[in-house]
């Protein structure tokens, strides 16, 4: 029987002390991070932004991070004031000091203005994000004004006016903090949020180019921002009728304030008290003669706002993979450091095998956030690139849908991996989960994203998955190393699976009830395309990490669960489905 003296009496400050994880340079310490670059850009681009985003990468760690923390310190939430003393309106926003130097962080480093300066041409979307991949986790969700600045100025490009373009779209890209401009999004409304068909808020010429919109907007992002693009129903100017549903409305641009810095028709009705991403300013807005301008055609709103979504929707995937990131290099770490059952948890063989499984989902949304910012970089560059643009609308639904899905989910195993400690507030994993959770939602619900996946098929008659086969030349890898020719295989017997499965699936109950099992099962395919290519490119290269990348591919690709068939769910059982949740007179 092992004895031995008692213990001195442990107190707050002796006894055992555990040693807290801390954040390395969030550059150098990610090589899946630098190899993903490594195979998108040309050699010389990358040795030329390096030393930029290396230098980011330290810096996020350090004061970024502490505007982050400001911002999400209780106290320093936004608050709404609506009157003065002598209960005159006033409706003033006031928001964290770290949120005003995020803001001029994000002017400085060009986290917008890099994509539209193009010194790299289409390869500046992959700079750009880069970039925003290392500041999203710091940044306590500043990264969604940019989301939909970057959307904005993207949309003005293509459909502004030159007046708009010097007015707005010189702002929106500027380096220049005191010049900077930040867009909000204004599109949902009490009837509906996805379904903006029913919006309510009416739009009415004034004078030369100028509407006067009013209406009640439900849900407006980063309120404080300096203009709005928002979705409105125009009302005739020959004979004041208005169309109903979606193409009704068209899309306009509003700056918040009026020259003598009143609000600009608006009334904030109040702020939203949300589950996360509580520093970021989002309110209820009543809309009164808001005066604003067309960017577009009549009756073209929501195609105009396409490309919006296509950017927002890629913010929304990676945002998510890089709150992944932070949250296992905050678990790697402690993994290092904390003692249990005589062994630190890196050499626990259970441990190992729960940061692993994490690591794959992690390596797979990086990769397919990343493919699809490469796919933005050339439709946006690239004159002949169509084919381009049609892979890019049908992955965003895809990787939007999967990639927020299954990096939500493993950012709370990850908080887990830390024990008690990873549900303190302070340690900073909660923040990462609570703030991911919005990008399952925002832009599009998994569910609205599996049909605006069903919808695209539907339109291309299906050719959009001949295009799908072809994202990855996968024989490419296979000719390379015939150690990934199995996980190739699989790749193949997936998407067949998949043929069979829309060809088994006739009718419309079925292909919607179905919808969401067949865009996780693309999300898969996809991930597993590219691990594949990314393991053969390190390998032809001898790239550091080659090896690990090989075992990642054929581990996502040589399992049992990514080649199985998909079993369709039949009308019959979505019927019974729907009596258990709904009660038994319940149809469809």
């Amino acid at each position: 029987m092992n004895t031995q003296k008692p213990f001195p009496t442990a107190t707050s400050d002796t006894g055992f002390l555990q040693e807290p994880p801390c954040l390395k340079n969030q550059y150098e310490d990610d090589i899946v991070f630098k190899n993903i670059l490594k195979k998108s850009l040309p050699a010389s681009v990358l040795a030329e932004i390096e030393p930029d985003l290396s230098k980011f990468g330290d810096r996020v760690t350090k004061d970024i991070l502490v505007m982050g923390d400001n911002v999400d310190t209780p106290n320093n939430h936004p608050q709404l004031k609506q009157y003065d003393a002598w209960c005159r309106r006033v409706d003033e926003i006031s928001t964290a000091q770290g949120w005003k130097e995020l803001n001029d962080v994000a002017a400085e480093e060009g986290l917008i203005a890099i994509a539209y300066e193009r010194k790299y041409a289409q390869y500046s979307r992959i700079y750009q994000f880069a970039k925003q991949y290392l500041y999203m986790p710091s940044s306590a969700m500043y990264s969604c004004p940019l989301s939909m600045t970057d959307g904005a100025a993207r949309v003005i490009e293509l459909l502004g006016t030159e007046e708009m373009k010097n007015t707005y779209y010189n702002r929106l890209t500027s380096r220049d903090p005191k010049k900077f401009w930040t867009s909000g999004q204004w599109m949902t409304e009490r009837p509906g949020g996805s379904d903006v068909g029913q919006s309510e808020t009416q739009a009415e010429l004034i004078e030369g180019s100028t509407w006067s919109i009013s209406g009640f907007k439900w849900f407006s992002s980063a309120t404080t921002a300096d203009l709005t693009m928002l979705l409105a129903r125009t009302i005739d100017p020959e004979n004041g009728t208005v169309r109903t549903g979606s193409k009704g409305l068209s899309l306009y641009v509003a700056e918040m304030r009026q020259p003598d810095g009143q609000l600009n028709g608006v009334r904030i009705h109040r702020l939203k008290n949300k589950y996360g991403t509580k520093g970021l300013p989002t309110a209820e807005l009543q809309l009164n003669g808001m005066k604003a301008k067309m960017l577009g055609n009549t009756g073209r709103g929501v195609p105009g706002i396409a490309s919006i979504l296509n950017i927002t929707r890629i913010y929304a995937c990676l945002g998510v993979a890089c709150a992944l990131r932070r949250c296992l290099a905050i678990a790697k770490d402690f993994a290092y450091k904390r003692h249990a059952f005589n062994n630190t948890l890196d050499k626990t063989p259970l441990h190992i095998t729960t940061l692993a499984e994490l690591e794959l989902v992690f390596r797979a949304g990086t990769q397919i956030s990343f493919y699809c910012v490469e796919l933005l970089g050339r439709t946006e560059c690239i004159s002949e690139s169509k084919q381009d643009a049609d892979i890019l609308r049908f992955l965003t639904p895809i990787a939007k849908a999967y990639v927020c899905k299954i990096g939500v989910n493993a950012c709370s195993e990850a908080m887990e991996a830390l024990g008690g400690q990873g549900y303190m507030e302070d340690v900073g994993i909660g923040r990462q989960l609570r703030d991911a959770q919005v990008n399952t939602i925002w832009e599009g619900t998994t569910n609205v994203l599996s049909m605006d996946v069903v919808r695209v098929m539907k339109e291309t008659k299906g050719q959009c998955l001949v295009t799908f086969e072809n994202v990855k030349k996968i024989n490419r890898s296979v000719q390379t190393t015939f150690r990934l020719s199995e996980a190739a295989k699989s790749v193949e017997i997936a998407l067949n699976n998949i043929k069979l499965f829309i060809k088994s699936t006739t009718s419309k109950i079925e292909m919607e009830s179905n919808a969401r099992q067949l865009t996780f099962a693309l999300g898969k395919i996809l991930a597993g395309a590219l691990l594949i290519e990314q393991a053969a490119f390190d390998v032809a290269n001898k790239i550091e990490g080659a090896e690990q990348d090989i075992f990642v591919a054929n581990r996502w690709c040589c399992v049992r669960e990514f080649t199985q068939e998909l079993i369709p769910i039949d009308t019959n059982i979505v019927l019974e489905e729907a009596k258990i949740v709904f009660g038994s007179t319940a149809k469809i």
